[in-house]
């Protein structure tokens, strides 16, 4: 992507321009924008196109940031750029936010803003669950670090967003999680009196999802995607076999239980804690087992 004043920097004259675009050597993306050699654009050619075309200080943001970011699977059909309060850029299919201030940066060549002010301005345009998932997606990505973020959000003063991101973050609420599935596994876990667990732990050698060390219990989400096979059907059964070993239980959970039958899933799981309340030895804390985790 070139703009006109760029080509006019580099020696080029209005007639050469126009020559250019005449014989297919630029294509116009948006006034004064053009393509070199091909008109065929890509997404991430689109949004700098669009930044470009608004001009000194325009970055991507909002819900194409999310997008270019890859913390958001909703695409908008508009692109979204911010500029400055200064400069008022009118452009067909951009829709321009004129703001005192924003955070950027730039992200595979094209200014943007950063991950912690994409999650801010896209808060208020999502529901519960989409915005769950696109926080556990910029932290799954490192693109931010939620404890980090959560002390952040005491900081930068009162602007739209922080009052939903800051519940999210909360630490007695939040809960870290790789996909969709474990996502909703979260809330079922939560109505069935389990309390909040361990993500992503390597316990006997093996990653497990949640792991609820106070009460010895390992609950796996299998999705579809990597527990069909025979082999990944295999791993899970020598997964489950060395938590056995060491004295924990694994409760695994299908990906249509946990979508479809959520109310199984709940009772499976206040009957699993229940019995782990009951049959836990009365001993001191200090006497209880100690369930390493270990790469």
């Amino acid at each position: 992507m070139i703009t006109r004043p760029q080509l006019l920097g580099l020696g080029f004259t209005p007639d050469a321009v126009k020559q250019r675009i005449a014989n297919g050597r630029l294509h116009r993306a948006w006034p004064g924008v053009y393509a070199v050699d091909r008109p065929d654009l890509s997404q991430e050619g689109f949004f700098l196109a669009a930044v470009l075309a608004c001009g000194k200080g325009a970055v991507l943001s909002h819900m194409s940031a999310a997008a270019l970011w890859g913390i958001c699977r909703v695409r908008a059909r508009t692109i979204e750029v911010s500029v400055p309060l200064a400069r008022n850029p009118r452009c067909d299919g951009i829709k321009v936010h004129r703001r005192k201030t924003f955070d950027a940066t730039r992200h595979k060549g094209i200014p943007l803003t950063s991950p912690t002010q994409t999650l801010l301005d896209i808060a208020n345009r999502l529901d519960g669950a989409t915005y769950e998932r696109s926080v556990n997606e910029a932290a799954n990505r490192d693109l931010i670090d939620p404890e980090k973020l959560r002390q952040t959000l005491e900081t930068i003063g009162p602007q739209p967003g922080v009052r939903p991101l800051r519940a999210l973050l909360d630490r007695d609420t939040h809960v870290l999680t790789d996909t969709e599935l474990e996502q909703r596994l979260v809330p079922i876990a939560r109505r069935a009196g389990l309390p909040k667990p361990e993500t992503q732990v390597w316990l006997n050698g093996h990653r497990v999802d949640f792991f609820f060390r106070e009460l010895g219990v390992v609950v796996e989400a299998n999705s579809l995607r990597f527990h069909r096979t025979p082999s990944q059907q295999a791993n899970d059964s020598r997964r489950a076999q060395a938590h056995l070993a060491a004295g924990l239980l694994p409760v695994p959970f299908t990906h249509w239980q946990i979508t479809f039958d959520p109310a199984y899933v709940e009772a499976t799981l206040r009957a699993v804690a229940s019995r782990a309340v009951d049959s836990r030895p009365s001993r001191s804390s200090r006497e209880r087992p100690d369930f390493t985790t270990r790469r």
